[in-house]
């Protein structure tokens, strides 16, 4: 009942997607948006916001706080969690805190736009990418802006990262020494593209990452893919090698299909213990982890650091073909949030796994190998520890889960809303209202920024 929907509205959002982009400013670049076609393994969907069109059901001015957000189902209250939700709505760019009722408590006034991830923080402000004016790279899910934004939404801080050469997208998160990291977009020259190896005749934007210390806008450390390539195109072009030989670098020519976005990460997560950074990369199916012991310098290489290999991939989980391994099985078909467990669970991992082009979404908790080793022509991938997937649960694009303490999953269906399933895989709660739903969060009624927040 749901699907035959989803295809209709997904082909008319395509349409008016190409409408708009024939009228955009030739210095703009407006990638090909294909989620009005069935996805498969070398066509991922991208996280291009939408907005609704209101139906009769639907009224044109959205809930404020103390109304409902949306339409709440319980199917088991004895197991609902208690606690409260952060909502990251893409498409109407907004973010509220609601409770289990979906009564809206709070929302913080962004003129801007998300662009998409927003956290709370424990002081009660907000942690956001947000989007820069009229940026000049306009993949989706671009930002340009970083932002602490109070709770009464005066604006804390604000980081500008927006160029014709460069963009942040998708994700930022707080390190634990105040300083914070995002993903970049950085445009290489059809040149540079193929001095490099590319197999493509025109302008990529492979991905980076900067951290950034918010008390003097001053960028600290950097790591950037284009250092961490391989090829097997043309053996006369920089990066040539076997790709099964090189598991701890990037295959330059895994994604031939796209307009300039190769590669498309879309989360970022911190590991303390480790010092270590893990990237959802979307459109190659998998999670990088990257060393971020390393200098600025010994990131550009292949030495240095912690674990002695510079900015290589210490390892990368998810999709065994993306470096030509025939070992070890796929289990990512375009993947969003990345985030490691704590507590008695730490060494596990979980991510939301689209599966576009199965239709099917399954939401993984994984248990990571302790040493990480990645090692050419062996079965590299991690153990699944859980996973929950259902009939219902689809949707191609943004998503993801975060465990909560009852042990409880909160799980967010992009183009539907928030299921809440226990460790036995019950539905319990569901949240829906139309929207495009980046992530959503959950809160204890206790936890420091709530309170914060004087609930």
């Amino acid at each position: 009942m749901k699907r035959p929907f989803r295809l209709i509205l997904a082909s008319l959002l395509s349409i008016l997607f190409l409408m708009n982009a024939c009228n955009s400013d030739d210095n703009t670049i407006d990638p090909v948006d294909d989620t009005g076609q069935n996805p498969t393994d070398d066509e991922p969907t991208d996280d291009e916001p939408t907005d609704d069109e209101p139906t009769d059901d639907e009224p044109t001015d959205p809930p404020g706080v103390g109304e409902e957000a949306g339409t709440v189902e319980i199917f088991n209250a004895d197991l609902v969690s208690n606690g409260y939700v952060l909502i990251n709505d893409a498409g109407a760019d907004r973010v509220y805190l609601m409770d289990k009722n979906s009564i809206i408590l709070h929302e913080w006034d962004l003129p801007f736009g998300i662009g998409n991830d927003v956290e709370l923080l424990e002081d009660g402000r907000l942690l956001g990418i947000m989007k820069a004016e009229d940026p000049d790279i306009q993949y989706g899910g671009q930002g340009g802006k970083l932002q602490f934004v109070n709770p009464d939404s005066t604006v804390d801080w604000n980081f500008d990262y927006s160029s014709l050469d460069y963009i942040t997208h998708h994700d930022v998160e707080l390190l634990p020494n105040g300083n914070v990291i995002t993903i970049v977009w950085e445009r290489r020259t059809a040149e540079q593209a193929e001095q490099a190896g590319s197999s493509l005749d025109i302008p990529i934007f492979p991905e980076a990452i900067i951290e950034v210390d918010p008390t003097t806008d001053e960028i600290v450390w950097e790591w950037h893919a284009w250092d961490h390539l391989v090829q097997d195109h043309d053996d006369t072009k920089d990066n040539f090698g076997v790709i099964a030989d090189n598991p701890n670098r990037i295959n330059l020519n895994y994604v031939t299909d796209k307009e300039g976005d190769i590669m498309h990460a879309n989360g970022l997560e911190y590991d303390e213990n480790n010092d270590l950074i893990f990237l959802s990369v979307n459109f190659y199916h998998e999670v990088w982890v990257i060393d971020h012991s390393t200098t600025t310098a010994e990131a550009s290489t292949s030495s240095g650091g912690n674990f002695g290999m510079g900015g290589d991939l210490i390892y990368r989980f998810g999709n065994p073909k993306a470096y030509n391994n025939a070992l070890g099985e796929r289990l990512f078909r375009n993947n969003h949030h990345p985030r490691l467990l704590d507590g008695a669970d730490v060494g596990k991992f979980s991510i939301y796994s689209n599966g576009a082009d199965l239709e099917q979404s399954t939401a993984y908790e994984l248990e990571l190998p302790n040493p990480l080793e990645l090692q050419a022509n062996e079965d590299n991938e991690p153990a699944v520890a859980w996973s929950f997937t259902d009939a219902d649960l689809f949707a191609p694009r943004v998503s993801g889960m975060v465990r909560i303490p009852s042990g409880n999953r909160l799980i967010t269906e992009g183009d539907f809303g928030v299921w809440e399933v226990t460790e036995a895989g019950e539905v319990v709660w569901k949240f829906h209202t139309p929207g495009f739903y980046w992530r959503s969060y959950h809160y204890e009624t206790d936890h420091p920024g709530i309170v914060a927040l004087g609930l």
